[in-house]
C-alpha cells in the first residue's frame, strides 16, 4: 500500500511538471518571434532595428559581424515590449536579407562608402568629425590638428568681403581639411541675414519668412529658398541652419520675429516647403529648434524652462518638425529649453528624452546638431561635451572645441563613450557628406 502511493505521488508530481511544459509552451510570452527589420544603431553588445511598422526595438545580441544598414531576419523568444529600453525577449536567430519594406534611412545608400572611410579615420579624426566649429584665425589655423567636420561662418566673417574674397575664404578652409568640410551659416532672413546683411553679397538682405509669406504665400516661401540657396551655393555655403520651425502667437515672445508668425499647420506647411525648395541644390537646410520654442526666454543669455504639458507640444510644436522631417529633412538642430514634460533635468540638447522622441517618435534618420554649446544656457554645464554625445547629437556647435575635443576624448578613454556609440555618429556624418557630393566615392 506504502509502495502504491508512493508510485501515485510520483505519477501526480509527473503530470504537474508536464502540465507546467504544456502551460510554458502555450504560454505566448515565450512563443518564437519572427520579423524583418533594418539594423539603426550598435553599441557593443545592443543592437537597435527598425521594423516595418517603423517600430524600434534594442535587443541584448552576438552581432559582433553585423552592419549599420544591415537588413536582417531577427527571431526572438518571449514578447515584444515597445516601453522597455533592452528587450527582455531573447534572440535565438537572425540571417542577413534584402528588404525594400522597411523605411531606409536617409542616407542608407552611403553608409557602406562610409564606413570604408571611417576604417582609415584615427580616433582624433574621428572625434573631429562631431565638432561643427566657429570659424576664425585660431580654428583654421587648428583644422589639420582636430579634423573638424565643419565651419560656421556669421555675420563679422563676410563683412566688408567680396563674394570672390568669401569663396576664398571657404576654398582655403577646405584646402587644409583631410575631409571636405560642412560650411554652416544662418540665414533665416529678417532679423537673422549673417551673409545678405553684406551689399557686396546681395543688393538687400533676405526678408523675414514671415513678410515673405503674407506677399507670396508657399510658392514665395520656395521661391525665397531656392535663391537663398543659389546664393548661399554661390560663395562655397552648403548648410544653412534653418528654417525656424517654432510656433509663436504671442509678438512678446523671444522667437516670434523670427518665425513665419502662423498657426501649427501653416508653420508645417511652411516646413514641407523649405525642405522640398532646397533639395537638390547643394545646401541642406535644418529645422530648429527642436522640440520647438513656445513663449520661452532668450537661451543665449540663460537658462530657459518650458512647462508646458507634453499633449501641448505634441499638438502646437510637433507637426512642423513632422512634415519637414517627412519631406526628407536632413538636418534638425535642437534647443537649450529645458523641457519639463519630456526631462525636467537636462536641457533639450543634452537630454536623451528630447532625442529618443525625435528618432523614435518622428523617426528621424538625419543629422542632430545642438545649438552653440557656449551659449548661456550650456554654458556653466560641466561635461557637456560628453552628455552632448551620450544623448544622441551627431553635430555638436562650439567655439570652445578645445576643451569639448578634450572632453569627448577623455570620456572615450573612460568608456563612458564606447567607440561604437562614437562610430555611430561618425559613420552617419560620413555618409551624409556622399549623400551631398561633398565626399566622392573615388576619394580614398
Amino acid at each position: 500500500m506504502k509502495k502504491l502511493w508512493t508510485v501515485s505521488i510520483v505519477v501526480i508530481i509527473l503530470i504537474s511538471l508536464m502540465g507546467v511544459s504544456l502551460l510554458r509552451k502555450r504560454n505566448p510570452e515565450n512563443d518564437i518571434i519572427s520579423f524583418e527589420a533594418k539594423v539603426i544603431k550598435k553599441d557593443n553588445d545592443l543592437v537597435t532595428v527598425k521594423n516595418k511598422e517603423n517600430e524600434q526595438y534594442t535587443f541584448k545580441m552576438d552581432a559582433e559581424n553585423l552592419l549599420i544598414g544591415s537588413d536582417i531576419k531577427i527571431s526572438c523568444e518571449g514578447t515584444l515590449v515597445k516601453t522597455e529600453e533592452v528587450q527582455s525577449c531573447q534572440v535565438t536567430d537572425y540571417e542577413v536579407i534584402n528588404i525594400e519594406e522597411v523605411d531606409l534611412d536617409l542616407f542608407y545608400d552611403y553608409y557602406e562608402l562610409a564606413r570604408k572611410k571611417m576604417q582609415t579615420m584615427s580616433l582624433n579624426e574621428k572625434i573631429g568629425q562631431m565638432l561643427l566649429v566657429r570659424y576664425g584665425t585660431d580654428s583654421l589655423k587648428d583644422l589639420s590638428t582636430y579634423n573638424f567636420g565643419g565651419f560656421i561662418f556669421y555675420a563679422k566673417d563676410f563683412q566688408n568681403k567680396t563674394k570672390e574674397e568669401v569663396k576664398q575664404m571657404i576654398e582655403e578652409a577646405n584646402k587644409e581639411a583631410k575631409i571636405p568640410l560642412i560650411t554652416a551659416v544662418d540665414e533665416e532672413g529678417g532679423s537673422v541675414v549673417r551673409v545678405s546683411s553684406n551689399k557686396n553679397l546681395r543688393d538687400e538682405p533676405f526678408a523675414s519668412p514671415s513678410e515673405v509669406y503674407k506677399s507670396g504665400g508657399i510658392e514665395g516661401i520656395k521661391e525665397d529658398t531656392l535663391e537663398k540657396s543659389k546664393l548661399l551655393y554661390s560663395l562655397g555655403l552648403n548648410l544653412n541652419l534653418a528654417p525656424v520651425v517654432d510656433v509663436s502667437y504671442n509678438d512678446e515672445d523671444y522667437i516670434y520675429d523670427r518665425t513665419v508668425k502662423l498657426d501649427t499647420q501653416n508653420t508645417a506647411n511652411y516646413a514641407k516647403a523649405v525642405i522640398e525648395a532646397s533639395k537638390k541644390t547643394g545646401v541642406s537646410y535644418a529645422l530648429k529648434h527642436f522640440p520647438g520654442y513656445g513663449n520661452n526666454v532668450d537661451t543665449h543669455t540663460g537658462s530657459s524652462t518650458d512647462m508646458r504639458s507634453l499633449e501641448n507640444i505634441f499638438e502646437h510644436d510637433i507637426p512642423p518638425f513632422k512634415e519637414g522631417i517627412e519631406a526628407d529633412a536632413e538636418c534638425v538642430l535642437i534647443s537649450h529649453n529645458i523641457v519639463t514634460s519630456i526631462d525636467n533635468q537636462n536641457p533639450a540638447s543634452l537630454s536623451l528624452k528630447v532625442h529618443q522622441l525625435l528618432t523614435e517618435d518622428l523617426n528621424f534618420s538625419g543629422i542632430t546638431i545642438t545649438d552653440d554649446l557656449e551659449m548661456g544656457a550650456t554654458s556653466n554645464i560641466e561635461n557637456k561635451a560628453r552628455l552632448a554625445v551620450l544623448a544622441g547629437n551627431d553635430l555638436l556647435i562650439t567655439t570652445d572645441y578645445k576643451t569639448n575635443f578634450q572632453n569627448i576624448k577623455e570620456a572615450i578613454d573612460n568608456n563612458i563613450i564606447t567607440m561604437e556609440e562614437l562610430e555611430n555618429h561618425v559613420l552617419k556624418i560620413l555618409a551624409w557628406k556622399y549623400y551631398k557630393g561633398l565626399i566622392t566615392e573615388y576619394e580614398k
